[in-house]
């Protein structure tokens, strides 16, 4: 069977009751907007700061590149074109009495 009825809800027993349940309803919904709003302020400024940090270390880096280029340099390497750096010689014993 299909039993419908006509109230939907809780039934409540006085006005007094339902305004009651209408007032704390709506207190809850007012208290959800304002901790949603500043839930988002919150992230939206930490997005701006890390965009604000990212965007300063790639302006930085560019602007590092540029100085490098037009200076003549290039991987780190000084200016002058000298390279420093050790080696090692290796000598290998041979036995030329195998074939």
């Amino acid at each position: 069977m299909n039993y419908s009825s006509s109230k939907r809800g809780f039934p409540a027993g006085s006005p007094i009751a339902n305004a009651l349940v209408i007032i704390v309803g709506a207190l809850a919904i007012g208290a959800s907007i304002v901790l949603g709003f500043v839930a988002f302020v919150v992230l939206s400024g930490i997005i701006l700061i890390l965009a604000a940090v990212v965007g300063i270390r790639l302006w930085w880096f560019n602007r590092k590149l540029q100085k490098a280029a037009a200076s003549g340099q290039r991987d780190g390497a000084s200016a002058s074109g000298v390279i420093e750096g050790e080696y090692h010689e290796v000598i290998e014993e041979r036995d030329d009495s195998k074939p």
